[in-house]
């Protein structure tokens, strides 16, 4: 438990899982010929693993996990935005801006898991 591995892998596993999507949408749509497209994403790619890796709780250990997972829910956003605008807009792939109310149930670990710190989990 230490080096505390497991919570290492989650935080890192799980939000570079997130935008697994984004990096194959991208090589579709390169393939596709919409080389712009394509290559937005990717550069979204990139910028998450970056922000994931930057904010990671063990590389801040002092700092609230909710300031640390904002930066991530951002690229997620911006990936969201980057896919709807790709794909022609809200009204071309049938949605309007009320279905982002469905997305407000992925915010819930900002306050269920917000305020503790990497340090919280050392064992004193």
């Amino acid at each position: 438990m230490a080096d505390r591995k497991g919570e290492k892998l989650g935080w890192t596993g799980g939000w570079l899982g997130g935008f697994i999507w984004v990096a194959i949408l991208s090589i579709v749509f390169i393939v596709q010929g919409k080389t712009m497209e394509g290559v937005c994403g990717l550069a979204i790619v990139v910028a998450a693993v970056a922000v994931v890796l930057y904010f990671a709780p063990w590389k801040n250990p002092s700092t609230p996990a909710w300031k640390l997972m904002v930066w991530p829910y951002l690229m997620f956003i911006a990936s969201i935005v980057w896919a709807v605008h790709a794909f022609g807009g809200l009204r071309a792939i049938g949605l309007s801006w009320w279905n982002a109310f469905a997305l407000l149930p992925m915010l819930l670990p900002l306050w269920t898991g917000g305020g503790r710190k990497w340090t919280d989990g050392e064992s004193k």
